[in-house]
């Protein structure tokens, strides 16, 4: 059982709480334990086991002894009674951008509302507005968010993919009767949210294969069992499928199954003008229906004319034509990024210590490391005064003096106010070495409104970068309503870098405006926003989405050298 489930279940738990209305204090202990548990560095099993849980703040005898009974058995009884308190629907509630548990407590003990539907039909009617904290502009919040979960449904973030894959992935290469293995589908062209997870298996011995792939100790049920397709729902409910094919069909079965599909309606009319039959059994003659190719993917894509096109690519955006020319990208590579600069530390809202983290960003072989805490106006992320700020730089210089083989920039994620001004006063931002400008508050601002907001931040000649430049959170908040193209010239203008940011909620930009961005020259720089050194690993997701945006390694600044990215910040 991973960390992340554990702080899911207490996240349950305190809103549940919450909507019965228990004590502030306590569901506010089962938050902090679950926020203690998310970013906690080792397993919490290995807690579990060595009696070690009580070791971890805001974890006392209590929570010790439910956290115990969930890993050991995979339930909690008191969860089980505390649902059964509630009807079934409001945690549905829960999950609708822009409802909290006491605005869910309020419609359930006012309106009696238990379900999406009944919410739907509520704020279309009228009904919210007259309730206490409700009013009109909620109720179109409310049905916007609606439309925001429907539209991502039954869809998960790609890193809760990515971690599930890669454990089941690990899982089979450990089976003797299969001869090769690989991730499929939309977590192998690395799309920020995935419906079912798809893998892909060679072997002479299919049944044994399925058998083997049914026992993984993730599997709630199994939904169907064949010789050439298995499915299973894991206890998150994600499905899971495999595919078993013969090795000579490999390559063939696993470039069909990665897809796009629209990718792979190009790649079959193209064999057809060429007199070949592309499936997921191989490449074969038209008119004799002979096997040509099939057992790996890179000769499918040769004996079609094309140079190997990277599963990121193929999304029918051109990818076909730039390898029918030989005009592919060559796309960053994901060991080619130098450091990471959006870190926050315990300055701010960070879980660790600059120190820390100049040692976690060692072990991943950093040149650098960038420190961007947040400013003075964001009070509930304890923002830096500008006093502290002078306090934090010379600690950051003590800390340069200390290692000589990582270089920490002393940076800032500065609130970009709702006429475009900072958040500081351009002495103290030149005192830093880069600074991100970025939105967390008036977030519903017109599209023209926040644009220019936008472009005026840029025109501050102390800015570095725009941090998260669309504000979206995947299946939380939609982005902006932004003029892009304007944002895009006002980047170009100005020299501003835009971030893609890494955050697997964020991936901001997305792959679209990282293209857009490539082709007008403008340059991207990568931050994880991590709130803890677990999340420097988010670097993977920012790399991915910047892969799918066709950029190179030249695109992004975090490829540079040091020396080089010292003289363009000065600069």
């Amino acid at each position: 059982m991973n960390n992340q489930t554990v702080a899911d279940l207490l996240y349950k738990i305190a809103d549940l709480l919450d909507i019965r209305g228990d004590n502030f204090f306590k569901t506010r202990a089962y938050r902090i334990a679950a926020q203690k548990i998310e970013v906690l560095d080792e397993d919490i099993e290995a807690a579990v086991n060595e009696k070690r849980l009580q070791d971890i703040p805001g974890i006392g005898d209590a929570l010790a002894k439910k956290i115990q009974e969930f890993v050991s058995t995979g339930t909690l009884d008191y969860f089980e009674r505390l649902k059964k308190e509630i009807p079934e629907g409001i945690l549905q509630l829960l999950k609708i951008p822009t409802l909290g548990p006491k605005k869910v407590a309020a419609l359930y003990k006012e309106l009696g509302i238990t379900t999406i539907e009944q919410l739907r039909d509520a704020c279309t009617e009228g009904k919210l507005r007259d309730l206490d904290g409700f009013g009109e502009i909620t109720e179109r919040n409310i049905l916007r968010g609606i439309q925001l979960k429907e539209k991502t449904s039954g869809r998960v973030l790609l890193n809760v993919a990515y971690e599930e894959g890669r454990n089941y992935l690990e899982y089979l290469k450990q089976c003797k009767d299969i001869k090769q293995v690989s991730i499929a589908g939309s977590l192998r062209r690395w799309k920020e949210t995935i419906g079912d997870l798809d893998i892909l298996a060679s072997s002479d011995e299919p049944d044994a294969v399925m058998s083997y792939f049914a026992s993984y100790d993730g599997v709630q049920r199994v939904i169907l069992q064949g010789s050439t397709k298995t499915s299973v729902l894991l206890h998150n409910d994600l499905q899971v499928d495999l595919r078993v094919v013969s090795t000579k069909s490999f390559g063939a079965a696993l470039q069909y199954f990665t897809g796009s599909k629209e990718h792979n309606v190009k790649m079959r009319s193209l064999a057809i003008k060429q007199g070949f039959k592309l499936n997921e059994y191989g490449l074969f003659d038209k008119e004799t229906e002979a096997f040509l190719v099939g057992q790996h993917e890179e000769e499918v894509y040769k004996k079609l004319g094309l140079s190997y096109i990277d599963p990121e690519l193929r999304e029918n955006r051109g990818e076909i034509k730039a390898a029918t020319t030989k005009k592919l990208p060559t796309l960053v590579d994901y060991n080619d990024i130098a450091g990471d600069f959006h870190v926050h530390s315990t300055w701010s809202d960070g879980a660790d210590t600059i120190e820390v983290i100049v040692q976690q960003a060692q072990k991943r072989d950093y040149e650098f490391i960038g420190i961007a805490d947040h400013s003075q106006s964001l009070k509930i992320a304890q923002g830096l005064s500008e006093e502290r700020v002078e306090k934090k730089r010379k600690e950051i210089e003590k800390l340069n003096n200390k290692y000589d083989d990582i270089h920490i920039f002393c940076g800032t994620e500065c609130d970009i106010k709702s006429d475009g001004t900072l958040d500081y006063s351009n002495k103290v931002l030149q005192s830093f070495d880069f600074v991100y400008a970025a939105v967390h508050m008036g977030l519903k601002m017109d599209g023209k409104e926040m644009t220019k907001r936008l472009v005026t931040a840029m025109q501050n000649d102390y800015v570095t970068f725009l941090a998260h430049p669309t504000g979206r959170l995947i299946g939380r908040r939609e982005a902006y309503a932004l003029d892009m193209n304007k944002l895009l010239e006002a980047a170009k203008e100005t020299n501003t870098f835009l971030e893609i940011n890494a955050f697997p909620d964020r991936l901001d930009l997305n792959d679209v405006h990282a293209k857009m961005a490539k082709d007008r020259g403008i340059t991207c720089v990568l931050g994880t926003d991590a709130h803890s050194i677990k999340n420097l690993s988010f670097m993977h997701f920012g790399i991915a989405t910047a892969r799918r945006g066709w950029l190179e390694k030249k695109d992004i600044l975090n490829t540079y050298s040091l020396k080089d990215i010292k003289h363009i910040l000065e600069r």
